[in-house]
């Protein structure tokens, strides 16, 4: 889902660490193009993470969590 929710994409979580994962994209690819995105976890979107664009494969993306170095700094 994008940042300011213009836009979101059906995806598969094919592959996840604790900095990243790798997706499968359903549909256009193109909004990825932003760089920075949600990747939304649960169907209430309590459970998300920011992602970053890593590459991007066809359908395939492999993205990099972001985490907010306020919490991390506590």
């Amino acid at each position: 889902m994008a940042v300011v929710g213009t836009w979101s994409r059906v995806c598969v979580l094919k592959d996840i660490s604790a900095t990243g994962a790798k997706l499968e994209v359903e549909g256009s690819t193109d909004v990825l193009t932003s760089r920075e995105f949600f990747l939304v976890l649960s169907s209430t979107g309590l459970a998300f993470r920011g992602c970053q664009l890593v590459w991007l494969d066809g359908p395939a993306a492999g993205v990099h969590f972001i985490h907010d170095k306020r919490k991390s700094a506590s």
